[in-house]
């Protein structure tokens, strides 16, 4: 280490034992301050100001002094202390990485603000908690992937803010906002909010800063315009070294590190994620050490240095074990299989291979799980509902047939007539759900996995074991989001797409690359946007059987989503060899199939106009020009959103 380089690190220990002290000081300031305080609701709101100075530095202290708040707070029956010191407990817990936990925290002192703004004078403080409780639950629903409750808590946040003129509130929501976006991809919407949160943040010098610097950084990194991450992370940089956010240096140093390996530096990628693993470990963070130190021992991978990355991956995968992460332990696991493959130690790459088959078996379950709950909890709800909902039609109808006795005959119509229309409601959605069933089937045919199941076979045979397992993650991944989503009414429009391009993977392997594809989905449409499920399958695969596969040498299909005059417009086209001449070829054989499917597709796009009361159609063109021939079918669908 040369002297610049030590100055360099001196320094920042310096500022950090610096940092450390101011805070120690604030601590112990407010400790003395409780000792000489009698009144219990001052009592409580110290005791939340050091929970909250705690939480960097010591999540247990935090844990100890919220839950002081809450025994004061019961006892007094006081609503904005015990909201605060639940927010207080979500906190720490993000920070140690137990997010289930984290989210109860959040929707307990949700409840309490709402009691608190009843019962209680001061709106402003109690509306700011309650916004911060929501902008707190979105974070943890984003870290679970649940992007649809995440914005809908964060838009909660965002009017409360707004209502209230915070202006810090307000920076730190569209900062999440747009890194909501990112993690869909969304990158001008993404890009959009974080400039927006950076414009206010810089007007009123706010902390955070650094971290929204680092999240513009992110999306050009992922846009491959690396001269503007790198000029955005050094940004973020500087104002990390003015504040005291260690968690958002370490996420900085891990993504510089992402940046200097992808520019092959493998010295400053290695400074950078130790510096991370370093911060994360001082804030006991161990879901971000866990990244840091799998991150570590990816690199030492590249560089060959297997024994070393071992190391790293171990301790990686001991962090993910202790809290509980499948996600990182179903990574560490597999690299750790691969690293000891490449030592030569085949015993202990099968022993790690094998528990990353059960992490990964074990997150799908815990999928599987959490949908079959879901359901079990709506169909509950709408139990109660419907008894509430027919109780209070009873009541409406006694009072009607005492006062308007006279009229005995009209309302009896009405209720006949009524009645009807339930009938007819029940029927249509018995009828429809009888039709997605059938899809189902067809879709997922005996004939058909038999088929996939014999082409991976052959990849094992043919000794192409990884293509293999990769084709067979695919078709276990195309299975149980086809289970998933067959009984729902919508499914969300990402998850349509990455099973259209799991199953289009599949026939491209079960037709030796027979033909190409792509599908795309325009600016247009959002990602909370929704569609029946199974509804464009059919029509990939008639373009496959009918109209690619006669074709002599390579094909295409593309799959185009966007929506247009409030209709989500879903277009297959095919360059195969065009309606006409398939029917020509198919004047001898079984019909049933492509009839059947499409017989289904328009009787479940009746049932829908008639639940939606907007327009549902399909049109099936020839193409048949000089230079192209082939097939384009255009399905206008009403927009619909998953809520």
């Amino acid at each position: 280490m040369n002297s610049k380089s030590h100055q360099i690190i001196s320094f920042f220990f310096f500022l950090i034992c610096a940092t450390f002290y101011a805070q120690n000081v604030q601590i112990d300031s407010l400790k003395r301050i409780l000792g000489g305080t009698k009144i219990d609701t001052v009592k409580v709101n110290q005791y939340n100001k050091i929970a909250d100075l705690y939480k960097e530095i010591d999540p247990d202290q935090t844990f100890f002094y919220a839950q002081r708040a809450i025994v004061v707070s019961l006892k007094k029956e006081y609503h904005f202390g015990l909201a605060t010191a639940y927010v207080n407990k979500g906190n720490a817990s993000i920070i140690l990485g137990n997010y289930p936990d984290a989210l109860k925290f959040f929707k307990d002192a949700q409840t309490e603000f709402k009691t608190a703004l009843e019962k209680e004078t001061n709106k402003k403080r109690i509306k700011s908690g309650l916004a911060r409780a929501y902008a707190s639950s979105g974070v943890v629903y984003s870290e679970q992937s649940d992007y649809t409750s995440s914005l809908k808590n964060y838009e909660k946040a965002l009017k409360i803010y707004q209502e209230i003129k915070e202006q810090t509130g307000v920076s730190k929501t569209l900062n999440n906002i747009g890194i909501l976006y990112k993690s869909q991809q969304k990158y001008p919407k993404a890009l959009q909010y974080l400039k927006e949160a950076y414009k206010i943040q810089t007007a009123i010098g706010e902390q955070n800063a650094p971290m929204t610097l680092t999240n513009i950084g992110v999306i050009y990194f992922e846009l491959g315009e690396y001269q503007n991450a790198i000029e955005y992370y050094e940004k973020a940089k500087a104002g990390f070294s003015k504040n005291n956010n260690k968690r958002g240096f370490a996420l900085l140093n891990n993504y510089l590190g992402d940046y200097y390996k992808e520019q092959n530096n493998f010295d400053l990628a290695n400074e950078s994620y130790q510096e991370s693993l370093a911060l994360y470990e001082e804030i006991q963070n161990k879901f971000g050490a866990s990244l840091a130190l799998y991150n570590i021992g990816l690199l030492l991978q590249e560089q060959k240095k297997y024994n070393e990355a071992i190391h790293y991956a171990t301790k990686s995968l001991e962090y993910a074990h202790e809290i509980g992460v499948l996600d990182q332990t179903f990574h560490s696991e597999e690299l750790l299989s691969e690293l000891y493959q490449s030592t030569k130690n085949p015993e202990a790459a099968l022993l790690h291979y094998k528990n990353f088959i059960i992490a990964r078996d074990s997150i799908n379950n815990q999928e599987m799980t959490k949908k079959f709950a879901e359901a079990e909890m709506n169909y509950e709800y709408k139990k109660k509902e419907a008894l509430l909902s027919e109780k209070h039609k009873r009541e409406i109808q006694f009072v009607i047939f005492s006062i308007l006795g006279g009229l005995l005959l009209i309302v009896l119509g009405l209720v006949v007539y009524n009645r009807m229309q339930v009938k007819r409601q029940l029927t249509l959605k018995k009828d429809l759900a009888e039709y997605e069933q059938k899809a189902l089937h067809l879709q997922m045919n005996p004939h058909f996995v038999f088929n996939c199941l014999s082409s991976i076979s052959s990849f094992i045979v043919q000794n192409g074991t990884d293509s293999a397992l990769k084709y067979l993650s695919k078709f276990s991944k195309l299975m149980r989001l086809t289970l998933e989503y067959s009984k729902g009414s919508l499914i969300p429009i990402d998850k349509e797409i990455e099973s259209l391009r799991n199953y289009l993977e599949l026939e491209q392997l079960r037709f030796e690359n027979k033909f190409e594809f792509e599908i795309h989905s325009s600016e247009n449409v959002e990602f909370n946007v929704g569609l029946p499920p199974l509804l464009i399958q059919p029509f990939v695969e008639n373009a496959i059987l009918h109209g690619l596969v006669p074709k002599e040498g390579k094909g295409k299909i593309n799959v185009d989503f966007d929506v247009q005059n409030e209709q989500l417009i879903c277009t297959i086209t095919d360059d195969g060899i065009g309606l006409s001449e398939s029917k020509l070829l198919k004047e001898n054989s079984v019909t049933a199939h492509q009839s059947m499917a499409l017989d289904i597709t328009k009787k479940r796009l009746k049932i829908m106009e008639s639940i939606t009361s907007k327009s549902a159609r399909i049109e099936i063109l020839e193409l048949n020009s000089n230079k192209q021939a082939g097939t384009k079918a255009i399905l206008y669908l009403p927009v619909q959103y998953i809520s």
